[in-house]
């Protein structure tokens, strides 16, 4: 919550200085810098991509989404890469424009916990490079991916001259804290099989996709993976999985999950069905 408070006193300050001349001239640069990219955009298409859903570049619009993808310096790599090392103490900033990570933290016994799951169109880093503190997390590749590295000082700038898209950042944030929060109450109110059902069916969500025999899950999650987002032993999640097999809510293979039927299986998680 003091992030989320820090993230949106920065962002009042800079609406606060933004004059209105600054903002006239933005946006005859912004529609000069459209003129000047329409055609490297039709050859670029990550730029012509439908961003999911909450993430920071589905957040912003189409002007601010194209400078924030010139911020940085473009990579491409394999499955198993490490981006972002907890503990180490750097400032800039990872946006993902392909591919899937996860997000995790060591436990003082030596195993990772799974905070999150990131996508291309988020961006991850923010935290260190607004408070020049060391990493809190490990960011890792689960597939190949393609993603740009941005310093902190070309972030600040651009933060500064669209205020818009600093109060985007902060509205990011605190959509993560509420869900790390829900987590929390989740752990204390439910048993373990309603907090496996209501992750699995968040994660077709966000991860999901649609195929003749349901909702198919294509993160390489293990089931250790899952236990540390779920909060529960791993032999609870070996024992809610098999159960949830049985039931013909969900089918499991090596590291993929099908949910066959989705309803049934938000009902289990007590999940509301306006919200499917």
């Amino acid at each position: 919550m003091l992030a989320l408070m820090v993230l949106y006193s920065s962002a009042a300050a800079l609406l606060r200085r933004a004059s209105r001349s600054a903002r006239l001239r933005l946006r005859f640069d912004n529609l000069r810098w459209r003129a000047k990219v329409g055609l490297s955009m039709r050859r670029d298409a990550p730029r012509e991509a439908r961003w999911p859903y909450g993430t920071f570049l589905q957040r912003l619009g189409p002007g601010a989404r194209e400078l924030v993808l010139d911020l940085g310096v473009r990579r491409q790599v394999a499955a198993g890469q490490i981006l972002i090392h907890e503990g180490v103490r750097e400032s800039h900033l990872v946006l993902l424009e392909a591919g899937l990570t996860k997000v995790t933290a060591s436990l003082p016994d030596g195993r990772s916990a799974l905070l999150s799951l990131r996508v291309g169109g988020d961006l991850v880093g923010e935290m260190s490079a607004l408070n020049d503190q060391p990493r809190s997390a490990t960011v890792t590749t689960c597939g190949p991916t393609r993603y740009s590295v941005i310093s902190r000082d070309r972030f600040t700038q651009f933060l500064k001259e669209h205020p818009e898209s600093a109060l985007e950042l902060a509205a990011m944030v605190a959509d993560r804290l509420r869900w790390s929060n829900r987590r929390r109450i989740d752990f204390t109110s439910y048993p373990v099989k309603i907090r496996v059902a209501r992750v699995i069916a968040e994660l077709c969500r966000t991860h999901g996709r649609r195929s003749p025999d349901g909702v198919v899950i294509d993160v390489r999650l293990t089931q250790p993976e899952l236990a540390t987002i779920c909060g529960a032993a791993e032999t609870s999640i070996q024992k809610t999985l098999r159960d949830l097999r049985t039931e013909r809510l969900v089918d499991t293979d090596y590291r993929r999950i099908t949910v066959r039927d989705l309803h049934r299986l938000r009902g289990l998680g007590e999940m509301p069905a306006d919200e499917e």
